[in-house]
């Protein structure tokens, strides 16, 4: 596969990263090439993807300064009413934030390294914010550091997360850690929190994504997830620092890929909160204070 324009290649051993940083900071491609085999760890994004900017056609993209959706675009935090202008399509509500939807600079970049930022000035969102990712990449693992800090003069409510997409193969699995589920509403909102359906009971068999349509966020997270091709065969070992404390599942019905997405806040965060939950994951984040956290990508090929 060639390298499309407009990305910065990674290489450690065998194994290659490619990120567009003009594509909301995505990762295009992440692959390992073995006994003359390639292993496509996520999906990988197509040049056309790239050319039109489109992050939701990518590998992996960042969610800042939230992770998915915040009812109606609206919310009120220290007595503040917020209303967000950039809304998403023919999406209600407010979505992943703004980090996706914008291009990133380069701050550093060497041959298994690569650091990019994000400056976000106040708008309809009140605060500016600078957000930041480091990749480093391994013969071994990939590590993704996350890094938000509030260059505002007041408190900011703050959330991120990473949305990357896996290959769906007939028999592949996903084995989580993970506690009670947000049942969801028509819009994919929170509507009441319930012990996980009995098919979505992560033991041993694990989660076969044709099973199951979910858009859900699960509290709880464990911070481990690992994903099973038994076809080629290889795994693929996710962890997440105690930071990231809720896992959405994105099973959508007839697609090629699933998502299990690592996120510090759950769907709604700023609403539930105000609302009194106390398990939202939101990040009350002070002035040029700052909030991190990694999350660590281990292939194994048994092949």
């Amino acid at each position: 596969m060639r390298q499309p324009a407009d990305t910065i290649a990674l290489r450690s051993g065998d194994t290659l990263l490619e990120v567009s940083p003009i594509t909301g900071g995505s990762i295009t491609r992440y692959a390992t090439t073995h006994a003359n085999r390639v292993y496509e760890w996520m999906r990988p994004a197509t040049e056309a993807a790239i050319a039109e900017g489109s992050a939701g056609q990518t590998a992996s993209f960042p969610m800042v300064p939230f992770s998915n959706r915040i009812r109606n675009g609206r919310f009120t935090f220290n007595g503040r009413d917020v209303q967000l202008t950039e809304l998403f399509g023919r999406e209600p509500h407010a979505i992943h934030g703004h980090g996706w939807r914008a291009p990133w600079s380069v701050v550093d970049r060497a041959a298994d390294t690569l650091t990019l930022e994000y400056h976000h000035a106040a708008d309809s969102w009140p605060w500016a914010y600078r957000a930041e990712q480091t990749f480093e990449l391994r013969d071994t693992a990939l590590i993704v550091r996350f890094a938000v800090t509030n260059e505002a003069t007041d408190t900011m409510p703050v959330g991120f997360g990473l949305h990357p997409y896996f290959v769906r193969t007939p028999n592949v699995r996903l084995h989580a850690e993970i506690g009670e589920m947000w049942r969801t509403n028509d819009n994919a909102l929170p509507a009441e929190l319930v012990p996980p359906p009995a098919q979505l009971a992560f033991g041993a068999a694990g989660l076969n994504p044709d099973a199951s349509v979910l858009d859900n966020n699960f509290l709880n997270f464990g911070g481990e997830y690992r994903i099973a091709w038994p076809e080629w065969p290889a795994s693929l070992q996710v962890q997440a620092d105690p930071i990231y404390s809720c896992l959405v599942i994105y099973t959508p019905h007839g697609q090629d890929f699933f998502c299990a997405e690592p996120a510090t806040n759950c769907i709604d965060a700023v609403n539930l909160a105000a609302a009194g939950r106390l398990d939202t994951g939101l990040i009350a984040l002070e002035p040029d204070d700052t909030a991190a956290g990694d999350v660590v990508f281990t292939p194994t090929i048994s092949g």
